[in-house]
């Protein structure tokens, strides 16, 4: 493995309920140490020790309470169905977080679900189809290999678990002989975070990261037999349809898929670029500050855990960030502190600067922040 980047003392959760400052300010940090595989295009942070993390019901990762997520998230739902002719199927989503898509699959495709997540939480999503659907808070493991499905589904979960050939393998002895069985899995798609430079996509909880090269190679090497590779949501998220082979599959490259030597080159871009990214940011927010104008980041999840963190900033550089979800209204930051606000909370504050952490809510937050009367400078990572 060939260690590419490096940053010491991250909060070792992004998404936890903090309910007070000292909390956030004092909470548990472990290290970043991103290595890549020369053979084989595979990233992993080598410092990870996964009994660091946490996940409960404080976990609060749902992006749900977001008009341009949820359009997403449905027009995926129906291309799932449409695509698979889920209709009347069986159904089961490992990590289904708070239950949200299972749900959506369950209604729109009058199937029957089985979601496992230990971050559930029963009673968020009400539904007309509960009675076709089961949730299991605890991780998928081997001793669930007796739930049986026609439709197998992993939406960002992959990348949070540290032994993925093991995780893989798991999934492929749980299918059995049941060749028919389809498999889709999404996860962060590395080739985004690389040619970015979008070194705020990358924190404790994600361990393990895939081009659509290596998730294939994982795959094959697994069992299963790659029948399509795509990116969505402006090439942030990577997608993968697998069905199960009677052996290690042998079958050739899909189109786009990176060769090793190719993710070798996306790292180096990576890191040729990665400092001056990072303190174009920190010139930046110094400029702000120095300038007596108010900055606030929209987007209270990783990915402002991990701006923040990578660049060392403080109360007195951000002093909140905003987050549509109430959810996490009068919750705080891990590792740095911002309270974590409501919208409307800009009406009163007016913030000179908003600082959105994902562009792909750009146009929304837009709207929102016009709504309010408000007319800051807006900025995007």
């Amino acid at each position: 493995m060939h260690v590419f980047y490096k940053v010491a003392n991250v909060p070792v959760n992004s998404v936890l309920l903090v309910t007070s400052r000292e909390e956030a300010l004092n909470f548990q940090t472990g290290d970043i140490t991103l290595a890549v595989c020369p053979a084989c295009g595979f990233i992993s942070n080598i410092t990870f020790d996964e009994v660091l993390t946490q996940y409960t019901a404080r976990y609060e990762a749902t992006q749900g309470y977001s008009p341009t997520f949820n359009k997403f998230h449905r027009e995926l739902a129906q291309d799932l169905i449409d695509r698979y002719d889920l209709h009347g199927k069986d159904i089961i989503e490992i990590g289904c977080d708070k239950g949200d898509f299972i749900t959506m699959l369950c209604e729109m495709g009058d199937n029957r679900g089985t979601g496992f997540d230990p971050a559930y939480v029963p009673g968020r999503h009400p539904s007309p189809a509960a009675d076709r659907l089961t949730f299991i808070p605890d991780f998928y493991s081997e001793k669930y290999a007796n739930y049986h499905a026609d439709f197998i589904c992993c939406k960002m979960t992959l990348e949070h678990i540290p032994d993925v050939g093991d995780f893989i393998a798991t999934v492929r002895r749980s299918i059995g002989e049941r060749g028919d069985t389809i498999v889709f899995f999404q996860i962060p798609n590395a080739r985004y975070v690389l040619g970015d430079i979008a070194f705020w996509d990358i924190y404790y909880e994600h361990c393990s990261y895939f081009t659509k090269g290596s998730l294939a190679r994982l795959f094959r090497a697994n069992g299963f037999e790659v029948r399509d590779l795509w990116t969505a949501y402006d090439d942030q998220y990577l997608m993968i349809e697998a069905r199960p082979t009677d052996g290690a599959s042998i079958a050739e490259s899909l189109p786009d898929e990176e060769t090793p030597v190719q993710t070798m080159e996306l790292v180096e871009y990576f890191v040729e670029r990665y400092e001056e990214k990072r303190d174009e940011w920190r010139r930046e927010l110094a400029r702000i500050k120095s300038t007596g104008r108010k900055a606030v980041l929209w987007g209270g999840g990783s990915k402002g855990v991990a701006f923040l963190t990578t660049l060392g900033q403080t109360l007195a550089d951000i002093a909140c960030a905003v987050d549509i979800n109430p959810i996490k209204t009068g919750t705080f930051m891990a590792g740095t502190g911002q309270e974590i606000v409501a919208p409307l909370f800009l009406k009163t504050y007016r913030p000179d600067v908003v600082i959105i952490m994902n562009p792909v809510y750009r146009e929304e937050i837009s709207r929102d922040l016009e709504a309010m009367g408000l007319s800051p400078e807006i900025r995007t990572l």
